[in-house]
């Protein structure tokens, strides 16, 4: 489960853990959803969010929140085709 855990900063400087849910490829952009270790204010529990992934060198990677509906839904929409293939259906 260690492999899974994401450290995040927040705008303020502090640090999130986030479990990574899924990673998902739309487009040739990488996404990784995410759900806090820790609950968070004003966050439901079963609540993800979703990253982009930016590489800004050769073994960094810079990490965007996705705000944008449509990219939500692009992802949600391939991450439940992914649970619907590992149940068999």
């Amino acid at each position: 489960m260690e492999d899974n855990i994401l450290k995040l900063a927040s705008p303020s400087g502090e640090v999130v853990e986030f479990i990574q849910i899924a990673t998902i490829f739309i487009n040739r952009s990488k996404y990784l959803i995410v759900q806090p270790v820790k609950p968070i204010d004003g966050m439901a529990e079963d609540e993800a969010l979703v990253y982009k992934v930016i590489m800004v060198g050769k073994n960094k990677a810079k990490y965007d929140l996705i705000l944008d509906d449509d990219i939500l839904d692009k992802v949600f929409i391939e991450y439940n085709k992914l649970i619907d293939e590992a149940e068999g259906e």
